[in-house]
């Protein structure tokens, strides 16, 4: 089915930075520079400033294009403190566009505070879409692409991330069925694939990274093995990790609560997997606590 906004006449007019101070979110690259669209040049030569989040990614992209256009960083460390200056300087009519080192802003980025104040200050937003590694990925993986669901990075600690995986789990016993998007940095790759496989078995999934690059690549296969490629074969760019939807299962409360608790508490203490598997699944705190200790104790035993 077309979405209603393809069916647009082509040469009507698409939105432009605001008149006036205002906030245009801009669409960079991925891998490859000739994917800054016109639309986004025109837009950030047209700012008072361009907000991004490591200045030295940035401005080789600017000068490339000629935008002379000054630079200021917002990123996790200083956003919370910067935001309300940012503000007042729209407020007094400045053009600020906010771009990520690559692809679209916020997802996965900096920014969403500073979108979130100027929304509440009544300030003029707008966006200049483009590449995005998410969606690339995902159109190449061969995974149904409708539902997804974009997760972005999992914790880095093994407890966190198990605890985390244990909850889209518990999401998907409760009726979620999506293709899973994650992004993940090279280095944590093999231990990233490792913990998917434990927690969601034998799907099919895809790794994708050098995304519109020369040497661009979409590996293929179940999910176990892609963990043991990667387990001895170092990745490098940036990667996206895809896991297909998890496949019709008989309802098993018992059993589903089991493997639940048996992943969080490989990385957690007993007290805090049973927090968080309870949370997880919407069951009774105590019952789950009862659960763990009954678990813990078999282990024991055995």
């Amino acid at each position: 089915m077309t979405h209603q906004d393809d069916q647009h006449d082509v040469t009507e007019p698409a939105s432009e930075p605001p008149s006036g101070g205002g906030l245009t979110l801009v669409a960079t690259p991925i891998g490859n520079l000739g994917d800054l669209s016109p639309r986004a040049v025109a837009a950030l030569k047209a700012a008072d400033a361009v907000l991004c989040e490591d200045t030295r990614v940035t401005a080789p992209l600017l000068a490339r294009e000629g935008v002379g256009a000054t630079l200021l960083a917002l990123h996790d460390h200083n956003e919370i403190g910067t935001t309300p200056r940012l503000v007042e300087r729209m407020r007094q009519g400045q053009k600020l566009a906010l771009v990520s080192d690559a692809g679209m802003p916020l997802l996965s980025d900096p920014g969403f505070r500073l979108v979130g104040a100027a929304i509440a200050a009544g300030l003029p937003i707008t966006a200049i879409p483009g590449p995005n590694a998410a969606l690339t990925a995902l159109i190449l993986s061969g995974l149904p692409p409708n539902p997804h669901y974009f997760h972005g990075f999992l914790p880095t600690r093994d407890g966190q991330r198990a605890s985390e995986l244990a909850r889209l789990r518990a999401a998907e016993r409760a009726g979620l069925t999506a293709t899973l998007i994650f992004y993940e940095a090279p280095h944590r790759l093999g231990e990233c694939l490792a913990a998917l496989a434990e927690a969601f078995g034998d799907r099919p999934a895809a790794v994708a990274r050098e995304l519109t690059k020369r040497f661009e690549e979409v590996r293929r296969g179940p999910l176990p093995a892609l963990a043991a490629h990667y387990a001895t074969h170092a990745a490098r760019g940036e990667i996206v990790v895809l896991v297909g939807p998890a496949p019709e299962e008989a309802p098993d409360t018992g059993a589903a609560l089991d493997a639940a608790l048996r992943t969080a508490m490989a990385g957690m203490s007993l007290r805090d997997a049973a927090a968080s598997v309870a949370e997880a699944t919407g069951l009774p705190r105590k019952q789950v606590y009862a659960r763990a200790l009954a678990l813990s104790a078999g282990t024991r035993d055995g």
